[in-house]
C-alpha cells in the first residue's frame, strides 16, 4: 500500500486530498501546524514552521510520494517589509529543503502544487499552456517559480521523480478570498455591477484537483512533467454570479458599469488586484494532463458550482 506524505493536510485542499486519498485506501501521512480530529493522530505529524531549517525526517520515514501543498499563500494587502524574501522564506528554500530531504530518504516522486501566477496573470489571447514562458507578476508567482527550479534541480541531480501541478482558482467546500466573499455578496442580494463584463476565466472545484493530484502522485507517465488543470468550461464573471446565485436560490443582481470606472474603484480602494481579477481574462489549456495521464475531471463545473453553493448555504444560514 501506497505511503503518501501531504504537507499543508489541514488547508482547503489538503483536507480534501486526505479524505480522498483515504477513501481509496492509501496510507496518509499529514504535516500540519497543530493536531487536526479529521486525521488520525498518527497519522499527523506537526511541522510548525516551513524553511530550511525544518526537519522532515521522522515524516518522511517509509514515505513513496509526496504532495506538497504547504506554502506562503497569495495575500491581497501584503504588509510585510519585504515580500518576495518572506515567500522565499517558505515557497522557496522551505520547499527546496523539503525536496532535497525526500530524495535522501528514498522518496520516489514528489508532487509540487504551484500556481498559474507562473505563467502570468492575464490571459489576451488564448490559453496559457504548459509551453509558454514563464511570467510571474508578483512575489508569490515568483517564488512559485523559483521552487519549481529548484526541485527540477534536485530531480537532476538525485533521480527523485518531480511532478508540477498549476491549478487556477481552486473553488469548493471551504473557499475564501474573492470566491468566497461573491457568496457573501449574492447570499444578501446585493446589486453588482458586473453585468456587461465580457472576460473568460479558468476554475478548478477542489474535487477535481484532488483526483488530478492523485493522478500525478500515481501514473508512471507524470514523471517530470508540468501540468496546468482546469475543470475544461471556462466562465465569464456575470455567468458565474448567475449560476452561484441560481444554485443559492438568490438570483444575481447584476447591473452594467464601465470598466474604467470599476478599475478607478479598485485603485482607489486599494483592490486594483482583486477587481482586476472580476474584469480580466484567465484560461488555461488542461490538454497535456488529459492526453498524458487519461485524466478526466470526475466534477462538472455545474456540479462544483452547486456543491459549494450547497457547503455556503449550509455553513452561512
Amino acid at each position: 500500500m501506497t505511503q503518501i506524505l501531504v504537507t499543508g493536510a489541514s488547508g482547503f485542499v489538503g483536507q480534501a486530498l486526505c479524505a480522498e486519498l483515504y477513501k481509496r485506501d492509501f496510507q496518509v501521512r499529514g504535516a500540519l501546524r497543530m493536531l487536526r480530529a479529521e486525521l488520525p493522530e498518527h497519522d499527523q505529524f506537526i511541522v510548525p514552521d516551513l524553511d530550511e531549517h525544518t526537519d522532515w525526517s521522522a515524516a518522511l520515514q517509509g514515505v513513496v510520494s509526496v504532495i506538497h501543498l504547504a506554502a506562503r499563500v497569495h495575500v491581497m494587502k501584503d504588509s510585510s517589509f519585504n515580500p518576495l524574501e518572506e515567500f522565499r522564506t517558505v515557497n522557496v528554500k522551505g520547499t527546496e529543503n523539503l525536496g532535497r530531504q525526500a530524495a535522501q530518504a528514498g522518496v520516489k516522486r514528489l508532487v509540487y502544487v504551484s500556481s498559474v501566477k507562473v505563467n502570468g496573470e492575464e490571459t489576451m489571447e488564448g490559453r496559457y499552456t504548459e509551453e509558454n514562458f514563464s511570467n510571474p507578476q508578483d512575489p508569490y508567482g515568483t517564488s512559485k517559480w523559483e521552487a519549481e527550479q529548484a526541485l527540477h534541480q534536485i530531480a537532476q541531480e538525485t533521480g527523485m521523480e518531480v511532478v508540477i501541478v498549476r491549478p487556477p482558482l481552486v473553488y469548493g467546500a471551504g473557499v475564501k478570498g474573492n470566491f468566497i466573499q461573491m457568496l457573501k455578496e449574492l447570499s444578501q442580494g446585493y446589486p453588482l455591477p458586473f453585468y456587461s463584463i465580457n472576460n473568460r476565466r479558468s476554475l478548478i472545484y477542489v474535487g477535481n484537483l484532488v483526483d488530478a493530484l492523485i493522478s500525478c502522485a500515481t501514473h508512471p507517465a507524470a514523471a517530470g512533467q508540468t501540468y496546468l488543470v482546469s475543470d475544461g468550461e471556462d466562465i465569464s464573471t456575470p455567468d458565474l454570479l448567475r449560476r452561484l446565485g441560481a444554485e443559492m436560490g438568490r438570483p444575481a443582481h447584476l447591473f452594467p458599469c464601465p470598466v474604467g470606472l470599476l478599475k478607478l474603484a479598485g485603485k482607489l480602494t486599494g483592490k486594483s488586484d482583486q477587481v482586476q481579477r472580476l474584469l480580466g481574462s484567465l484560461q488555461v489549456d488542461s490538454g497535456k494532463i488529459r492526453r498524458e495521464l487519461n485524466w478526466t475531471p470526475p466534477f462538472t463545473l455545474q456540479q462544483g458550482l452547486q456543491a459549494t453553493a450547497e457547503w455556503y448555504r449550509n455553513t452561512h444560514p
